[in-house]
């Protein structure tokens, strides 16, 4: 376990200032907690979306978390439907009807909201930040869209923007909305064209690495026994998302959000390809994540104008566990 014996070093070591676009979420609700906890990490802010519940939920509770694990960031809401004005039914079968396991919340004396909405909490943030924060998306990419039209002088300004979405086909049709489409793209396939599109340095953690990484047994029985408050929250929370699973044969769930996380803190944990991205806005296929491949020729097509982008193509699946393990839980960071 990573412990850190002395409070003040870990205040001096805050050195990446991180905006976190969230739609909790039993994996975002882990993320988060991850994210609070890290000794380098500074969380300016916390930006809700629709996505694994509707916006009103989905702000109750990240404004649940802030208070229950006295979060200091702000909490600023976002947008409730994609760019094209739809939204869709919320995933009650997979994260609970309350969004994060449909565990019991005391909403008694919920924190103020930011009264900024989401898109403009972005953009004022990265401007008072120049060059130094990232934007770690795991929802839908709304938000960030709406700060690109708004602003789109901060494409050049931000430090790094990491998505949690896509599936990229590394092993054959992998999404999990479609067989082509993972749930954040689809459920704003706009947005996410867009943001993919601008000339920022995006990188995205998709389906292909995070559905390498599985919080089995083992690591939740002793999130139980010695993590914290923290430790046996993220357990509650995740049993019915553990039940979902189970369905699949899969004995644990899939880290998704977490992974991103990951990745914020330590890059050298993945592999990553390079080369223009674009995503299917209608038809068939829509939602669908599609990077060109350098390496072959092909004639001028739509991907040409395109900014190369990262995609993870393989992950330290144990390590990105240890990491997960060993400093995502409060109590354990300063013991």
């Amino acid at each position: 376990m990573t412990t850190m014996r002395n409070p003040e070093t870990l205040t001096r070591n805050r050195s990446l200032k991180v905006i976190f676009d969230t739609d909790p979420g039993v994996d975002d609700a882990t993320a988060l907690l991850f994210l609070n906890a890290y000794p380098r990490v500074t969380l300016l802010g916390v930006t809700t979306v629709f996505g694994n519940a509707d916006i009103d939920t989905v702000t109750r509770n990240a404004l649940y978390l802030k208070k229950r694990f006295a979060i200091p960031a702000p909490v600023a809401r976002g947008a409730g439907i994609s760019l094209a004005g739809e939204t869709s039914l919320p995933p009650a079968h997979i994260h609970g009807q309350n969004g994060i396991g449909d565990i019991v919340l005391d909403e008694s004396h919920l924190p103020g909201l930011d009264p900024r909405p989401a898109h403009r909490f972005i953009i004022d943030t990265v401007r008072e930040n120049l060059g130094e924060v990232t934007l770690l998306a795991v929802g839908r990419l709304t938000n960030l869209a709406l700060a690109l039209r708004e602003a789109p002088d901060i494409a050049t300004l931000v430090k790094d923007v990491v998505i949690m979405g896509g599936a990229f086909s590394l092993r054959g049709h992998n999404g999990n909305v479609t067989p082509v489409a993972e749930a954040n793209i689809i459920g704003d396939p706009l947005a996410a064209d867009e943001v993919f599109g601008a000339a920022w340095p995006v990188t995205a953690i998709g389906l292909d690495v995070t559905r390498q990484v599985v919080m089995g047994p083992a690591e939740l029985n002793r999130l139980a026994a010695h993590g914290g408050e923290a430790g046996r929250f993220i357990v509650e929370i995740s049993k019915g998302y553990r039940a979902f699973h189970a369905q699949f044969g899969i004995d644990g769930y899939y880290v998704h959000d977490a992974t991103a996380a990951v990745y914020v803190i330590d890059p050298s944990l993945f592999k990553v390809r390079s080369g223009p991205i674009r995503v299917a806005t209608e038809g068939v296929a829509v939602g669908q994540t599609i990077q060109r491949d350098w390496g072959t020729l092909y004639p001028p097509g739509e991907w040409d104008m395109a900014p190369d982008q990262k995609v993870a193509v393989s992950v330290d699946a144990n390590r990105v566990l240890g990491m997960l393990l060993g400093t995502h839980i409060p109590c354990l960071l300063a013991s």
